[in-house]
Formats: structure tokens, C-alpha cells, sequence
């Protein structure tokens, strides 16, 4: 049996790659299995109910016209639970019928800059190198990496794909690159070698509304279906995965499954990341400053829904579909199916979930189209407002006036904080230069973020934003 071991048994990988599989093995092609587990001691008790149903639990999908369906998903055959040192983990990847070692772990959790450089003065990165030079794992995905891919590198266990499914533009190569840097750091010649010899790092864009599952999941699965799952999941009916068709030792015959294997996922990953993954964004700040506590919730909002089609409408598209280089996607067509996604009122996925992390979502999702609309001398009225909106979300942190505790991995508090504090907060915001890298500072930066602040302040008061 061909194995992929998966880190981050989060609910993401149950919706969508674990089901992907699943339906090749409904195919009748049973030749690979899922192994999964955690690197940190998180999910304790959904990790013990999936082992004692033997990986299996109930997926619960929902169109935009509220239609639910529900499908038992067997794809995992393995559940590691969580021990110090991970010794099943990381012999599972060394293990030789692993053939692909897949990941979820956030944007914030890679530790790159814009530049791609690994952040190595990082608390938990200098722990993972401190443990990986004593030979042991760590928690974060490099030390965990490193640990399986010397194991397997020790037992012979061959070739295996490094498989990023997380919404990191370039995912493949960026995750390739910070790992490459931390075995350098390591100073482990021997397997930078190996791994530089041994696997591929294909770029993959991933696509599903995923929110964390609420009790009442569970309670329809049992209602629908007679069982009692203790680890249901739910997801909207929307679903896509895109992948280089670059693997070092064989993948699944995803593409039977509507998987699209592809030469350069670039395109694809563009059109997602920046009218996507940014809109999503731009309305959970929206709609909490505005009080709201889902995402159907500002996408049906009249003013939070302008902005959001002006930032694709005026700004994104001409980006992504330019004279000579025309997109393969219907750019807007992709925008309004984004939005009727969002609006989907059954799906109930919070603001609490989509805004956290803006400190990586800001380089991410949204600069990109500043720089490139900057550099040609172009408008950034229309996107200008999805950092105004953060930088008003982030005010509200300050004042602990949030309804919910904020949650950014990359964020250095001390920091956020003087920014707010600052005679000028739009000037300390602007200047900051791990979000805005080349334009931190940029007068023209500064103008549009204190006039898309001015039309927030103006239209919507201080009372609701």
C-alpha cells in the first residue's frame, strides 16, 4: 500500500484532500492510504474519537441553496496520536511506502519574509535547531521535516514528495526554500544533499470554505444518519485542488477525481490568493468592526460588499488578465462565485476564523496587487481599503474592544500596539516593513491608506466602525 503521510489532522485536510482520495478509492483505485497526525498536542480529543472510529468520520457539505449532504470518509487508514519526540511520526515518514508527505500548517507557520529568507531569530525555530542538532524533532514543520527526511535518508527509504497545501503563494517553492535554510542553519551538508537529490516540492493551489466545526454538526450528522460521529466535519459544497504534476515517487491517479494536474499552477494561484483568500479578509475585518459574527453576514452587507467588489473589479483583474498576458480563468466570473460562496448562510463560518493572521495576510493576499499597480504608476483606491480595514480591526485590538480573542501567529504584539499608539497610526502602519517590504513608507502607500481610512470614518461612523 502506498502511503501519504499528512501533518495537521485539522479539519482543512479532512474536507478536502482526505476526500479527494477517498472518492478514488470509491473509483475502485484503493493503492494509496492516508496517515496523518499533529506535531503539537492540540485536537486531543478529535485525534482520540477518529482512532477509535479508525479514521473514519462523516463529512457534512452545504450548497449556497442550503442542500446538506453527508458522506462517510475512509481514506485514513492510520491515526498517530500526539507523543513527545513524535517516534510514529517520524517513522511513518521514514517509512519506504510513503511515498508523499502532505502539510496544512497556516501561512504565518513557514517563518518567510517577503524575500523568502527563514526568520531564524524566531523562539520556536531556534528551539527546533537546538533540537534537531541534539537529534530530535521539533514542533514546527522544518524541525519535523528535517527529523522524518534524516530518518528516511538513515533507513534507505527513498525518494518522497514534500506536498504544501496551504494558501502560501508559491507554496512549493517557499516551503521548499525555508526547509532548505534550516538544514543549512543545521549545518547538515549530508542531508541538504540527500534532500536535495530525493524530493520534489510541487506548488499546489487549495480551495474549500472549511469552518470549525460547531456541536450542531454533530448533531445533524446523527439526525441524518443514525450515527453517532465524535468527529464530524463540514464544508461547503465548493470544492478544488490544483498541483504541479511534479512527484518523486508516484501520486494517486488524482486526476480521475477532478484533481487538476497541471505544468505551472501560477494562474490559478494568483486568481485565488488575491480575490479569494483577500476578500475573504477584507470582509471578516468588515464585519466585525461593523459587529457582526459571520461571513454571510458582511458579504450581504451592501457597503462591505461594494468594497469588496471594487478591490477585484477596479484593481485585481487588470492585474491578473493584462494585454499579452491573458488569464485562463473568467476573472469575474471567479469573483462573483467567490461572493455567492461567502454568502452562503448555512456554511456559518465566523469572522473569529477568517481574520486572524492578518500580519501574514496583508503580505500575502493583498500586497502584491499594491506593488504591481504602484510600480506602473496605477490607482490603489480600491484596495487601499482592505488595509484601512485591518488597521481599524487592529485599533479595536488595542482597545481590547474586539468580540473575540484575535489569534496571529506573526504578529509581534509590542508592535501592533506602538502602531496604534503612534501621534500618526497610519504613518507607523505604512512604514511597517514586514508587511509592505518594498513599499513600506511609500508616500502614495500612506495617501491611499489615510483616505480609504477618511471614507471608513465618513461612511460608517465610529459607532459601528
Amino acid at each position: 500500500m502506498n502511503t501519504i503521510l499528512h501533518i495537521g489532522l485539522g479539519s482543512f485536510h479532512r474536507a478536502h484532500q482526505a476526500v479527494y482520495l477517498h472518492r478514488l478509492h470509491q473509483a475502485g483505485d484503493k493503492s494509496w492510504a492516508i496517515v496523518a497526525g499533529n506535531t503539537r498536542p492540540d485536537m486531543v480529543e478529535t485525534v482520540a474519537a477518529l482512532q477509535a472510529q479508525g479514521g473514519r468520520y462523516t463529512l457534512e457539505t452545504v450548497t449556497p441553496a442550503g442542500v446538506r449532504a453527508y458522506e462517510v470518509i475512509e481514506s485514513i487508514q492510520r491515526v498517530i496520536a500526539y507523543e513527545p519526540g513524535l517516534p510514529q511520526l517520524i517513522a511513518a515518514g521514514a517509512d519506504a511506502d510513503t511515498r508523499i508527505i502532505s502539510f496544512t500548517v497556516t501561512e504565518a507557520g513557514y517563518y518567510l519574509d517577503a524575500q523568502d529568507r527563514l526568520d531564524d531569530t524566531a523562539k520556536d525555530l531556534v528551539a527546533d535547531l537546538a533540537d534537531a542538532r541534539a537529534g530530535r524533532s521539533g514542533s514546527t514543520v522544518y524541525g519535523v521535516l528535517t527529523a522524518m527526511l534524516r530518518a528516511r535518508m538513515q533507513a534507505g527509504g527513498g525518494p518522497v514528495t514534500l506536498l504544501n497545501c496551504d494558501n502560501l503563494r508559491h507554496n512549493g517553492d517557499r516551503s521548499r526554500s525555508g526547509l532548505m535554510q534550516f538544514i543549512t542553519l543545521l549545518g547538515d551538508a549530508a542531508l541538504a544533499r540527500w534532500v536535495e537529490a530525493n524530493t520534489s516540492s510541487p506548488n499546489a493551489m487549495v480551495d474549500r470554505i472549511t469552518p470549525r466545526p460547531a456541536p450542531e454538526v454533530a448533531e445533524r450528522v446523527r439526525a441524518s444518519t443514525g450515527w453517532a460521529d465524535a468527529a464530524p466535519v463540514m464544508a461547503e459544497h465548493f470544492i478544488q485542488w490544483v498541483i504541479e504534476d511534479r512527484f518523486s515517487a508516484g501520486r494517486p491517479a488524482w486526476e480521475r477525481v477532478g484533481v487538476q494536474l497541471v505544468a505551472a499552477v501560477q494562474p490559478y494561484e494568483e486568481a485565488k490568493i488575491r480575490i479569494l483568500n483577500a476578500t475573504h479578509s477584507c470582509i471578516a475585518w468588515a464585519g466585525t468592526l461593523a459587529g457582526m459574527a459571520y461571513i454571510h453576514e458582511g458579504t450581504h452587507d451592501p457597503q462591505i460588499r461594494d468594497w469588496a467588489l471594487a478591490y477585484v473589479s477596479d484593481d485585481v483583474i487588470p492585474c491578473l488578465d493584462r494585454p499579452g498576458a491573458p488569464s485562463p480563468i473568467d476573472l469575474a466570473g471567479y469573483r462573483d462565485a467567490v461572493l455567492e460562496r461567502f454568502g452562503n448562510p448555512a456554511v456559518l463560518d465566523t469572522n473569529q476564523r477568517v481574520a486572524m493572521d492578518g500580519f501574514s495576510k496583508i503580505p500575502g493576499f493583498i500586497r502584491p496587487t499594491l506593488v504591481e499597480r504602484l510600480s506602473r504608476g496605477e490607482s490603489i483606491h480600491s484596495t487601499a481599503m482592505l488595509p484601512a480595514l485591518f488597521l481599524a480591526f487592529l485599533q479595536r485590538w488595542h482597545r481590547g474592544q474586539l468580540a473575540y480573542t484575535y489569534q496571529d501567529q506573526a504578529m509581534d504584539p509590542a508592535l501592533a500596539h506602538a502602531i496604534c499608539e503612534a501621534a500618526d497610526p497610519v504613518a507607523a502602519f505604512c512604514a511597517d516593513a514586514t508587511l509592505w517590504g518594498p513599499i513600506s513608507g511609500d508616500a502614495r502607500l500612506v495617501a491611499a491608506v489615510r483616505e480609504a481610512s477618511a471614507r471608513l470614518a465618513l461612511r460608517c461612523g465610529e459607532s459601528s466602525f
